[in-house]
């Protein structure tokens, strides 16, 4: 298969090229116009390769490392993005979910890379040129190592350089992005704790942290994937709100900003248990700090559904069918998250990550068929949902978990990259060509 070429070439381009992007968007705005945005998704951590000044690229080559295997050259999107948008295009759809990898961008404090930086332009030109809306994510769970080493967002400290990396790529791209989301999934620490196993390895986890603080030479160290969310969680959520102020400002207040919340349906217990529910003290850790800080929308990313006893989540039911991930397949509970949250909050709500880990496509197809049900019924209710983006377009890279769990509508191989589209693709893109499931 062809490779995308990545040339360096001038970050700004002037005349034809601001004429080009200008006639792109306007393409991108008739085709999606205000209706709804049906696409997919990716990390630039987890499909792009060779991201070697990242945090996880460095936590994945300590030994004992906590990764199964490392990254490498992960779906080697970095020299692919203008097929694989062709083909996300082709199938029908109408948006295209991706991340800016910080590191890529400054792999050393105050050293910008502008090659970096014509690289993330050059990928949103191509989702002009496809007629796709860029749904971008300034920042989806990795970050450089000088910052990670500096404290990441466990120190106020950390919040000035990413706010400084906001207000960069704003100005220097920012006309070319529909929609923009400050963190991905800052939350998904906090939801994690609610794992029994996981509270009662807390002292396991804090053991860890120092000896990969250790390992790398650097008492500071903190990974916002391993981070303590009672540490980080406020500290992100002022990092957000900082950030959401500087690409407004960027962009002249044209961007609409937000962020993207891990989300499980949560379930009280079942009433023959006779166990108090935590549902509501979950949500208020988990989801309510989020929808009072700034946002001019929020984004739900849903994967299953948890019962959830006073201070923990309860084990899975029994005999119910569980992904590769471990918890319940549960398609129909993003809709019951999507009317939580429209319960309490009146901005637009986008669906940016649902998707299911599982090497049986027609369960993925099945699952697929059931939360656009739900979402077209919230819709039908008059919930403003704005958007269904499946997780993933691609298999990828499934952080400590390495590549076994399959989350991709797109298989690649491991060794040529060569990418072989499942059913469910052909399956999901239907729907996204006529707005409707059978």
């Amino acid at each position: 298969m062809a490779s995308f070429d990545i040339d360096r070439r001038a970050l700004i381009a002037a005349g034809a090229l601001a004429a080009t992007a200008s006639a792109a968007k306007a393409e991108v705005k008739r085709a999606t116009g205000p209706g709804f945005l049906w696409g997919t998704a990716g990390a630039a951590y987890q499909v792009e390769g060779g991201n070697y000044a990242s945090d996880v690229w460095a936590l994945e080559h300590i030994k004992p490392t906590y990764f199964v295997e490392p990254s490498g050259d992960a779906a080697d999107v970095y020299n692919r993005v203008e097929q694989d948008l062709a083909y996300v295009a082709s199938l029908g759809f109408n948006c295209h979910r991706f991340s800016l990898e910080w590191s890529r961008i400054e792999p050393e404090q105050g050293q910008i890379s502008y090659a970096g930086l014509d690289y993330y332009r050059r990928v949103l030109e191509a989702c002009h040129r496809h007629k796709l809306a860029p749904v971008v994510t300034y920042n989806h769970n990795s970050v450089p190592r000088w910052f990670a080493a500096a404290g990441g967002f466990e120190t106020p400290d950390g919040i000035l350089p990413f706010v400084g990396f906001c207000d960069l790529v704003t100005r220097h791209m920012g006309d070319l992005i529909a929609v923009a989301a400050t963190l991905n999934e800052p939350n998904v620490n906090a939801l994690l704790y609610w794992i029994p196993q996981l509270q009662a390895g807390q002292a396991a986890l804090a053991d860890m942290r120092r000896s990969i603080a250790a390992n790398l030479n650097a008492p500071r160290w903190s990974s916002p994937i391993f981070g303590d969310f009672h540490i980080q969680q406020p500290i992100m959520i002022e990092t957000h709100a900082r950030a959401y102020d500087a690409i407004k400002a960027a962009s002249g207040g044209r961007l609409p900003v937000g962020v993207t919340l891990a989300l499980n349906n949560d379930l009280p217990p079942r009433p023959e248990s006779g166990l108090t529910s935590g549902v509501q003290a979950k949500r208020a850790q988990i989801l309510t700090p989020w929808l009072n800080a700034p946002g001019d929308w929020v984004g739900i990313q849903n994967y299953t559904e948890a019962r959830v006893g006073l201070t923990a989540d309860l084990p899975n039911d029994p005999g119910v069918e569980v992904t590769q991930m471990g918890y319940p397949f549960a398609p129909r509970a993003l809709e019951a998250v999507i009317r939580t949250v429209a319960g309490l909050t009146k901005r637009p709500i986008y669906v940016t990550e649902n998707g299911i880990a599982t090497e049986d496509d027609s369960r993925r197809v099945a699952f697929i068929r059931e939360a656009v049900k739900g979402v077209l019924a919230a819709r039908a209710d008059g919930i403003d949902v704005r958007s269904y983006i499946h997780w993933s377009l691609l298999d990828n890279f499934e952080w400590t978990n390495g590549y076994r769990p399959k989350f991709g509508l797109v298989a690649v191989d491991r060794q040529t990259f060569k990418r072989t589209p499942k059913p469910s693709a052909a399956f999901f893109g239907a729907i996204a060509r006529t707005g409707q499931v059978t």
